[in-house]
């Protein structure tokens, strides 16, 4: 196994390699002086690339999974005020989706270690996709918790169905690469996601909107079953190919082992090794715990972004529908980039000596600096929407370079058997992180909102307004589903259009000023809240490379599993 700093690593066939030792002892391999881009495409050009199609098919799932799962934020400034819900019911039904899909991700890695790479990544899509369907058959929040339950189990699949495909077709120097490549299609879900979903909803109705995106992932599972097969089946595949994805010298050694294993067991008449590695083994590792606390620590910003952007917006901004298309779909442009440079940056130090993980946690140190721009988003705000929309992007990029690396630290550390399995705990702590800080925000917004409104309610009774307010309060409101609104919780500006009416014909002028002065006040409120939850996101990342450093300081290869 190659455990140690010295040792020596699979060359890429283009080149050979010359090394030496360096003062400090570790052996320092010195490569020609080529780009790493030239030397994949020679690379490619000499032994193929239908791995490279694999990977295509992955970023495709990927985007149809962030596709899905982004039409609920596009769409609840008209689902709120449709349905009367708080942040706190949306964080609510959020945190279904969420928590269905960390408990999901327990079982994800296992399950699609049994079924196999193919039949469990089409089962994963087939289940999102009739989940992001049944949101159009909601009738109020208890439907959509259901659907979003269904969604989250299904989408819980596709990153321990997409890893392990990467371990299966891309050698170790690849992999983040890979990795980098497929994980930017939640980028780009979440670029089209804003540019199709408002205007579907204008067009159709927000049920036509979950339908026709939801439909969208069966497409996908055409060009699946037509072109995906496990490397050894696969008849595309040239030999040179696979002899090159199977180039690493520890992988070698331990399918050899695990053979060799196999067949004295079979001759002794034990039973067959279990495809799985039980859970109590693998949380023994600090591996398996770093993983699982970068996972926790982090996604949970991602998902926060992803959620709560489109209410950001609304709130700081007055934007909705079609407004926020613009500015969403840049700040996920963005991401692309730090998406597919995450890929490559490890490959800088790797390329100098460095051993794969040493080399990813060098990389993951210096992208984890890059969200605390997110700390200046809330200061520099009041210059323009684009401030915040450009400093979020710049953190969301580095979560995307960052999450690349932390996905190919497990395939680094773990026999392949083992890598959708760890990936399916880190999964679920990455969706406990999740539900935590998207939980947080809505009780956070909702009880700052609620204080903006109770500030005004404070200046309106000191007043000539005070009149109008007594009666706006003392009135028994409801939405056309029969759901009591609150005036206390709810915004002037985000009420129906039949509430508005009912509180607007007692004294339109009244309304009007009464509404703009609440408008201010919860503005200055709502703005305090996001500064403290954007403070949150930004300093997750160090922290989280922090102990995961304490945790496993150098790299150690998984052996007895």
């Amino acid at each position: 196994m190659l455990t140690e700093p010295s040792a020596k690593r699979a060359e890429s066939p283009d080149s050979v390699a010359t090394e030496h030792n360096n003062p400090s002892g570790f052996r320092q391999v010195q490569r020609p002086p080529t780009s790493p881009m030239s030397k994949l495409t020679q690379i490619n050009e000499k032994i193929g690339r239908y791995r490279w199609t694999i990977c295509t098919l992955l970023f495709f799932a990927t985007t149809i999974n962030y596709l899905d799962r982004q039409v609920l934020s596009l769409l609840k400034g008209d689902l709120e005020t449709e349905f009367n819900w708080s942040d706190t019911d949306y964080a609510n039904i959020v945190m279904v989706f969420q928590l269905v899909y960390a408990i999901a991700m327990l079982f994800a890695g296992r399950l699609i270690d049994w079924l196999g790479t193919k039949a469990g990544y089409a089962w994963s899509l087939i289940v999102w996709s009739v989940g992001a369907v049944l949101h159009s058959l909601a009738t109020g929040t208890g439907g959509f918790m259901a659907a979003r339950a269904v969604l989250g189990f299904g989408e819980a699949g596709n990153f321990p169905a997409a890893i392990k495909t990467t371990a299966e077709w891309f050698p170790k120097r690849e992999r983040s690469l890979a990795t980098g490549i497929f994980n930017s299609g939640s980028n780009v879900g979440a670029i089209l996601a804003p540019l199709t979903v408002p205007w579907l909803a204008n067009h159709t109705g927000w049920q036509g909107a979950f339908v026709i995106v939801g439909a969208i992932g069966l497409l996908w599972l055409v060009f699946w079953f037509w072109l995906y097969q496990a490397p050894s089946q696969q008849k595309r595949l040239t030999k040179a190919e696979y002899a090159y994805i199977h180039s690493d010298l520890d992988e070698q050694a331990e399918a050899e082992a695990a053979k060799a294993n196999e067949s004295l067991r079979a001759a002794a008449n034990y039973s067959k090794i279990p495809w799985y590695v039980k859970w109590g083994k693998l949380l023994s590792y600090r591996q398996t715990w770093s993983f699982a606390f970068g996972k926790f620590m982090t996604d949970g910003v991602w998902w926060f972004f992803l959620f709560w952007l489109p209410a950001y917006l609304k709130a700081q901004y007055g934007m909705s529908g079609v407004q926020i298309a613009t500015p969403i779909a840049v700040l996920y442009t963005m991401t692309c980039v730090g998406s597919i440079s995450g890929g490559w940056f490890p490959v800088f130090y790797i390329n100098r000596g460095y051993e794969p993980y040493a080399g990813r946690m060098r990389a993951m140190l210096l992208i984890a600096l890059f969200p605390l721009t997110v700390l200046l988003a809330q200061p520099l705000g009041h210059y323009s929407f684009w401030v915040p929309v450009v400093l979020i992007g710049i953190g969301a990029s580095a979560h995307q370079a960052w999450s690349a690396n932390l996905f190919t630290t497990v395939s680094d550390m773990f026999p392949k058997r083992a890598v959708a399995s760890i990936i399916g705990i880190g999964g679920m702590f990455g969706g406990l992180g999740g539900i935590l800080i998207n939980k947080s925000g809505g009780w956070l917004f909702d009880g700052f909102r609620q204080a903006g409104i109770a500030k005004s309610w404070a200046e309106a009774k000191g007043g000539a307004l005070a009149p109008y307010l007594d009666q706006i309060l003392a009135l028994s409101l409801t939405n056309k589903h029969g759901s009591l609104v609150d005036l206390n919780k709810v915004e002037l500006g985000s009420l129906p259009k039949d509430v508005v009416a009912q509180v607007k014909t007692l004294n339109p002028d009244a309304f009007a000023q009464l509404k703009q002065l609440q408008a201010h006040l919860v503005l200055t409120e709502m703005t305090t809240a996001y500064s403290i939850m954007f403070g949150v996101c930004a300093l997750a990342y160090v922290i989280a490379w922090a102990v995961m450093k304490a945790l496993v300081p150098r790299f150690k290869k998984i052996e007895n599993l």
